[in-house]
């Protein structure tokens, strides 16, 4: 199911947790697009680039996640990053509050993916035409009827870690896309932050890990 929404991004300055001659670390808040949207100019990466008008975009997150994204500050940071992202050297973690009592503290999920072409923006399982995807799932702790759980996605796929939960029957509770429900109405916002991400430095090979507090 596909809820409308307005397009209404928060308007506090961004938050920057690490800046060097090659790195840009900044914190995407709720609701904000990554990129500009077919009639949206607000977003991440012209925020980012009023700041710092060098930056360069190097990934997304999705509209409705928060947390860390990475921006490279010269064409040749932007290419180095791009490879390490390619080639899965850099490592992230989630946070999420999902729907349900997770009986089982570690375990993997995979579970192949593909674009929802009548759906759009909609991802679907399927194990004929979708591409591998890999997501590790550690509980942080449970509630009455929710849990707070980390996630390490192997792969990069498009909505993974909201599709991946959905589909073994713990959709993130607000989601618009994925939710059943009761699950949707359990927040306001996507409950999913980006907490961790660990690279390496372009110029000097030295790795570095930036870690942000999850919102809720």
């Amino acid at each position: 199911m596909i809820r409308g929404f307005t397009y209404s991004p928060p308007k506090y300055p961004i938050s920057y947790l690490y800046v060097d001659h090659d790195i840009i670390i900044a914190e995407k808040p709720c609701g904000l697009l990554s990129v500009p949207g077919k009639s949206e100019s607000d977003c991440m990466e012209a925020r980012v680039r009023n700041d710092y008008p060098e930056s360069l975009t190097v990934h997304r997150l999705d509209m409705a996640t928060s947390g860390l994204m990475v921006f490279a500050h010269n064409k040749n940071a932007q290419r180095h990053i791009g490879i390490q992202f390619e080639k899965r050297y850099i490592k992230k973690e989630y946070i999420a509050k999902v729907w349900g009592v997770m009986k089982i503290n570690n375990f993997n999920i995979d579970l192949p993916i593909r674009a929802d072409w009548k759906n759009r923006p909609l991802q679907v399982v399927c194990y004929e035409k979708g591409k591998s995807a890999l997501t590790k799932v550690e509980i942080i702790k449970c509630m009455d009827n929710s849990s707070y759980v980390k996630l390490k996605p192997i792969t990069g796929r498009s909505h993974q870690l909201r599709i991946h939960l959905k589909s073994i029957g713990h959709p993130i509770l607000g989601d618009r896309l994925y939710a059943h429900d009761l699950a949707f109405m359990e927040s306001e916002r996507l409950m999913l932050h980006s907490v961790k991400i660990k690279l390496m430095k372009p110029t000097s090979g030295e790795w570095i890990e930036v870690s942000s507090s999850y919102p809720f």
